[in-house]
């Protein structure tokens, strides 16, 4: 997989450029048909963590040629991401601040502003020498064991707190304390006045909250879901910090989940704008998998794959006709039967 991805990833850089590869892995449909290619089955899970790690190892030595570049990954890997992209950005020369901005707000915004029950475990940011970027970020829920699939693309993302999302990809969508939503404006815009106010207008306003129930969820208590011991603490702080808006408020470190929560619904109790509730999930795959189905990997045909795709990139040996001669084999051989087992 990491060979093949390889050879994908330079052909398209060198074709289209590399602003292209990042619009290819912010598509999911064409995200989804890459894992497919690379022998990933058509069910099980892991084709996110597969696949941007092939890519992210099969661009070692070469991402500097391409200029394209890979950081993050799954777990305890995705906290470097920072790093690993300062690293990149020293060595070309570039502030890294913009694109570590962008990377953990993209987190940020997935973890603590779109409250959809899933939580993060995988985060890699892939970005160009030119400062372009996209962010594959996938969640897991621990009630239902499903995962959902978070894309980026930095040419249209025009507000990290306003429909920022690619594309939101899951087999299941449910109401969502989704703050990021268009229609959700005035709660971020209330949500940042709370917090440059002091922290007892905030707090007052949550002891007035009645028991709350969420449709498919469990109930939503005051006091295990929106008050907690360090809510009056992180609420001093934003109020020293008083945040312009809601995308300086989320950037507040110690500022998570429960405490945009309990801002939107004292929002909801002091300034009347109640939380639109839409899930920002769009797309929904079945997917096949790791056991087989349809069938087992056939190595031969793809290594075969492989070979093909490297004489194709490989400009100095080959022009243009002996390439697309060399993808018309590739559909060649896509279209013969495989064998069966």
């Amino acid at each position: 997989m990491v060979r093949l991805s390889r050879e994908i990833v330079i052909y398209l850089a060198g074709e289209h450029g590399a602003p292209e590869v990042l619009r290819r892995l912010s598509d999911p449909f064409w995200f989804q048909a890459f894992g497919c290619v690379l022998g990933f089955d058509w069910h099980s899970s892991g084709v996110t963590t597969t696949v941007c790690g092939a890519v992210k190892e099969g661009l070692k030595d070469i991402d500097h040629d391409l200029g394209f570049f890979a950081a993050g990954g799954k777990g305890a890997v995705s906290r470097k991401t920072p790093q690993q992209i300062a690293e990149v950005c020293e060595r070309l020369g570039r502030d890294a601040r913009p694109l570590v901005y962008a990377s953990r707000t993209a987190a940020k915004v997935d973890s603590a502003a779109v409250q959809d029950g899933y939580q993060l475990y995988h985060h890699v940011f892939f970005f160009t020498a030119e400062g372009d970027w996209c962010v594959v970020q996938q969640g897991m829920s621990d009630a239902s064991r499903m995962a959902r699939r978070y894309h980026w693309l930095s040419e249209r993302v025009t507000s990290f707190v306003d429909e920022p999302h690619q594309a939101v990809c899951c087999d299941a969508r449910a109401d969502t304390l989704n703050l990021v939503a268009h229609e959700n404006e005035p709660v971020r815009r209330g949500s940042a006045e709370l917090a440059s106010a002091p922290p007892d207008v905030t707090l007052r306003a949550i002891e007035k909250l009645p028991l709350l129930r969420m449709p498919a969820r469990h109930p939503l208590l005051p006091e295990l879901d929106v008050a907690s011991p360090y809510l009056e603490k992180i609420l001093l702080k934003t109020y020293e910090r008083a945040p312009a808006d809601f995308e300086s408020l989320l950037g507040i470190a110690g500022v998570g989940p429960k405490t945009l929560r309990a801002l939107a619904l004292a929002s909801e109790l002091v300034h009347g704008t109640p939380a639109t509730m839409r899930d920002p999930a769009r797309f929904s795959f079945a997917h096949g998998g790791k056991d087989g189905t349809p069938f087992p990997v056939d190595r031969v045909t793809y290594d075969k794959t492989i070979e093909i795709l490297n004489k194709a990139i490989n400009r100095s040996s080959i022009d243009r006709s002996e390439k697309v001669q060399a993808f018309r084999r590739l559909a060649a051989f896509g279209e013969q039967p495989l064998p069966r087992t």
